[in-house]
């Protein structure tokens, strides 16, 4: 199959439990709970996105014919001579739109540790090393397992009780609660924190990427 990839790039993961580890990001262009387009968020499933994934124009980004093509395209953002601690990111948008097992034995191929950033309404392929589900409300909740829950706080329809409440079918290795961004930061990281000391299972995930100043 093919790929659209919005862009490309090696930073520091900013989130979670991988924060401050080297990474080259993949950012596949498209999702399933917004268009992108500022015209249509008031209509989304998802209106508090703060990514950018439209189309293919985006620095690295591109159209990939094969799983071995992207797959090379990925390994070329790693610092040369650096076979060690190779780790990328799978994120969008909404990468399970697109990530297959053909490109996940390619990178496997390269040595590369495989982490995917989605919203858990489409199942996971096999060869995924680390899972990080960030459900949406008014979404259908597909993915419940994997390593880390990260929970964008608040959200009307989809409170940390809500999930509790959902039963066990949650099976997480880290509960973050992360505070939604915008206007209301301060406030929303406020409530986050308080709900933390309240609920010890959560733990506070911040976008240290932001603090710094990197992408």
């Amino acid at each position: 199959m093919a790929y659209q990839v919005h862009e490309v790039f090696y930073t520091l993961q900013g989130e979670g439990a991988q924060s401050g580890r080297p990474a080259v990001f993949c950012r596949f262009a498209g999702c399933n709970l917004w268009s992108g387009r500022e015209q249509d968020r008031s209509q989304a499933v998802c209106r508090f996105c703060d990514t950018q994934f439209v189309g293919t124009g985006g620095p690295g980004g591109g159209r990939f014919e094969s799983a071995r093509l992207l797959a090379a395209h990925i390994e070329s953002f790693w610092p040369a001579g650096e076979a060690r601690h190779r780790f990328t990111v799978l994120t969008g948008g909404e990468p399970l739109l697109q990530v297959d097992e053909a490109l996940t034995e390619e990178l496997h191929r390269r040595r590369f540790q495989i982490a995917v950033e989605t919203n858990g309404t489409l199942p996971a392929p096999r060869g995924l090393d680390w899972i990080c589900v960030s459900p949406k409300a008014g979404a259908a909740w597909v993915l419940r397992s994997g390593d880390e829950l990260k929970l964008v706080y608040p959200q009307p329809g989809l409170m940390p009780q809500d999930i509790v409440r959902a039963g066990g079918g949650a099976e997480f290795r880290h509960w973050w609660l992360q505070p939604m961004d915008g206007p209301e930061i301060s406030e929303n990281t406020r409530r986050a924190v308080q709900h933390c000391l309240s609920e010890p299972r959560w733990r506070l995930s911040l976008q240290t990427h932001k603090f710094i100043g990197i992408a």
